[in-house]
């Protein structure tokens, strides 16, 4: 009896033992782990860029993701607005050591958490290197905290904006259907093969009429910038006009979340697991997190 007493104990203990190990690797691949930065643009402004940041937002935390958006449209903040929340603290804040990254995040609907950018990216150049190591370690702690980071950035083809687009592991680029918007959209297209014919463009027609007017606008997107450009470009869906999108607006609401049953919230879910489906088909394609970023964007800002 006391042999078969002995032994249990000691099963018990190495099944602890494994146990400890088991969870010691689940929490050191947390931390290595780095979040899928995607910064979310556009060629002109008015085309519905942010309102698709938020609503993808939304849309991938209620598929189980942990989602930060940085509001890095500096002249023209607009998460806030949609979100009807006011932060009380900014990304300058932390710039300038006053706060850290963790004190700055707001929260937003559906666990969402995002930053106000305030006028970052001029406080960014200013800094010395060692200011910039620091603020790299602090806001290096969104990785452990977010499994995608949607940085909302200004519209336009400023080098402000293109420093942004350049910088992110993927973009993902917003058009309508006017002419002036597809225009513009292959404009900075063509400005990000000038610098990077490897860079993951996906693009998404916003406000379209219907499904055929938004796929001839991909198509059409995607040949030309193969043919001239020599770039791959990723089709990602499209959003089309729905009423309920201008109510919630109207509302200071999300869309997906005032008319969670509407058509336009049905096709951002369609396009929030594309971009999870082809995270799990593209895993061997490493990440270089919030931290990597902010080096490539401060890299492009002083150049």
């Amino acid at each position: 009896m006391r042999d078969q007493a002995d032994k249990l104990r000691q099963i018990i203990e190495s099944i602890k033992i494994r146990q400890s190990v088991n969870q010691a690797n689940l929490i050191n691949s947390i931390r290595k782990k780095t979040a899928k930065v995607i910064t979310v643009t556009s060629g002109k402004g008015g085309v519905g860029k942010t309102n698709i940041a938020i609503n993808l937002a939304i849309a991938l935390s209620e598929m189980g993701l942990r989602v930060i958006i940085l509001d890095a449209d500096f002249g023209l903040a607009n998460i806030d607005v949609l979100f009807g929340i006011i932060p009380h603290n900014t990304l300058v804040d932390v710039i300038n050591n006053k706060k850290n990254i963790l004190e700055v995040l707001s929260d937003g609907p559906k666990n969402i958490k995002f930053i106000s950018g305030g006028s970052g990216v001029e406080e960014l150049v200013k800094l010395e290197k060692s200011q910039l190591e620091k603020f790299v370690d602090n806001i290096s702690m969104l990785d452990k905290l977010a499994d995608v980071i949607l940085i909302d950035t200004g519209a336009g083809l400023s080098d402000n904006v293109m420093s942004f687009v350049m910088a992110a592991d993927e973009v993902l680029l917003v058009t309508t259907p006017e002419p002036t918007s597809i225009t513009d959209a292959y404009a900075l297209i063509k400005m990000v093969s000038n610098r990077n014919k490897d860079k993951i463009i996906k693009v998404v027609v916003n406000r379209a009429e219907n499904v055929n007017e938004a796929n001839d606008i991909l198509n059409k997107l995607s040949i030309v910038a193969e043919k001239f450009l020599n770039l791959k470009l990723y089709s990602l869906g499209y959003v089309l006009q729905d009423e309920a999108v201008i109510k919630a607006v109207k509302l200071q609401q999300p869309f997906s979340l005032s008319f969670p049953k509407s058509h336009a919230t049905k096709l951002i879910r369609e396009i929030s697991k594309k971009i999870v489906e082809e995270g799990k088909n593209n895993s061997n394609m490493e990440n270089t997190g919030i931290k990597g970023f902010v080096n490539r964007l401060v890299g492009f800002l002083n150049s």
